[in-house]
């Protein structure tokens, strides 16, 4: 396996929706919807591609000499362009515009930067205070939203599928943990360690919306974009954690095809090998551990799956038994042979990935 590195990386194009809901769409007989969608991918494909021939060495952005306890956000308004960042409408402590897209997208970007930092002591998601960069508004009708290698970018939705894509505070959150990923473990963005790229991304969603709300793991919906999906579609979702495969079941959108366990694996070559759809099961994992432990998740099962992730042993193409190991000698490493540990084997032991 190769080991993790923070320099020289290739940052990868990551977005929230994934690329077999946009296809499925592309073939409605709804030429509007189709064409929309057409146009999502079209895009989604020449950005990914910009991104992969470019290698980042370090942030663009200028940084404090010493990191801030607080965090350095800038929002953009791309005006319905593809230009970004955009035009700036609204800097770190600056009072909150009459557009409410920006003003959620700096609070989501505040949000996951209070519990990086009030929970496990990081400092923005490189831990040395790293700007938060979001562009709103961008592109026409545009049905997703992505993080780029270096900033946050948010479409407003057609409006008939997708609404604005600052609704959701854990859809902000997951793609901003896409940059934490970049910056500590660097999983590969295929297969398996794609899928627990994509995991890691909807668990750290998951539980900046838990902290947002102060809602403990038994009352939480554990649902990951609750809210994006317009009232005519039959959904509530784009994924659950708690039940991977039902967030949603439509005419237009297709049914949620993610599975939960390693006996449903989806072998794949489309989406990067199933980076989006093999994530229901380290999702699910996390979901039986936290409400096994019960309280709030963030504190137990999400410390564990936070020192994997920083811990440095992890591989940047590990699997998910390589991964599920880890967590199992991290619970060990910070409580001991405890309920804890036990909870973490009987968690992927649900799910049917082995960690021994």
């Amino acid at each position: 396996m190769q080991p993790h590195s923070q320099n020289g990386f290739r940052p990868v194009f990551c977005t929230i929706v994934p690329p077999h809901v946009l296809d499925k769409l592309s073939r409605s007989d709804n030429p509007d919807l189709a064409g929309r969608a057409r146009r999502t991918l079209e895009s989604d494909a020449a950005r990914r591609t910009r991104r992969h021939l470019a290698t980042v060495t370090a942030p663009s952005a200028t940084r404090a000499a010493e990191p801030s306890d607080t965090p350095d956000r800038t929002l953009y308004d791309c005006r319905n362009g593809t230009t970004l960042p955009g035009t700036k409408v609204r800097a770190e402590g600056e009072e909150p515009t009459q557009d409410a897209s920006v003003n959620r997208a700096y609070a989501g970007l505040g949000a996951t930067f209070d519990l990086l930092f009030k929970v496990y002591g990081r400092r923005s998601i490189d831990d040395n205070g790293l700007p938060l960069i979001g562009s709103v508004h961008y592109d026409e009708k545009y049905n997703n939203a992505f993080f780029d290698g270096e900033q946050m970018v948010f479409g407003d939705g057609d409006g008939e599928i997708f609404l604005d894509f600052t609704l959701p505070i854990d859809v902000i959150a997951h793609e901003l943990t896409h940059g934490l990923t970049q910056y500590t473990a660097n999983l590969s963005y295929y297969g398996q360690s794609g899928a627990l790229n994509e995991s890691v991304s909807d668990v750290f969603g998951s539980l900046v919306k838990q902290y947002t709300l102060g809602q403990s793991a038994d009352q939480a919906d554990w649902l990951i974009g609750a809210g994006l999906l317009a009232p005519e579609v039959q959904g509530v979702a784009l994924r659950s954690m708690k039940e991977p495969g039902t967030a949603y079941d439509d005419d237009v959108l297709g049914k949620d095809p993610q599975p939960g366990k390693m006996e449903d694996y989806v072998h794949t070559g489309q989406d990067n090998g199933g980076v989006h759809l093999n994530s229901g099961i380290p999702n699910r994992a996390f979901y039986v551990l936290a409400t096994a432990l019960g309280g709030n998740a963030w504190e137990r099962a999400g410390q564990i799956w936070f020192d994997v992730l920083t811990g440095g042993r992890l591989a940047v193409d590990a699997d998910f038994a390589d991964f599920a190991r880890l967590t199992v000698d991290a619970a060990r490493g910070r409580f001991g042979e405890g309920d804890e540990t036990e909870a973490v084997l009987k968690a992927w032991s649900e799910v049917g990935v082995p960690t021994a």
